[in-house]
């Protein structure tokens, strides 16, 4: 595929982001088989909501546009942070996991925060 209708690949965020997707499933096949339509289901919508957002984002032409889409990966990636401290409250990960989740939402987080600064600053 031609990375330069791809440039959300180059994007440092983007990869850490479907890392972390990568590591949010593999979190859930721990996860009892009652939470696979219920919690499972909101983490992996959120989840996979965070790159694609952010894929999206990079296709628009305006900065406006592509500032709208990192709000939205923003949105998705803090809400798969609640949804993690849910699995953690019930006891569906260890806090060990839970340290390692966060580590990462922080990450993206700051990545997306920059992203957006650049963004901010061509409007």
């Amino acid at each position: 595929m031609d990375e330069g209708l791809f440039s959300c690949r180059k994007l440092v965020v983007y990869q850490h982001s479907r890392r972390y997707v990568k590591t949010l499933y593999l979190l859930m096949k721990k996860f009892p088989a009652e939470e696979k339509y219920a919690l499972c289901d909101q983490i992996r919508r959120a989840a996979v909501s965070i790159t694609s957002n952010i894929a999206e984002g990079m296709g628009r032409v305006s900065e406006k546009d592509k500032l709208h889409f990192i709000e939205f990966a923003f949105g998705s990636l803090y809400e798969t942070m609640s949804q993690i401290e849910i699995a953690l409250d019930l006891e569906y990960i260890t806090q060990e996991e839970y340290n390692d989740v966060e580590n990462q939402v922080t990450q993206i987080a700051r990545m997306l925060s920059g992203l957006r600064k650049t963004y901010l600053g061509r409007i």
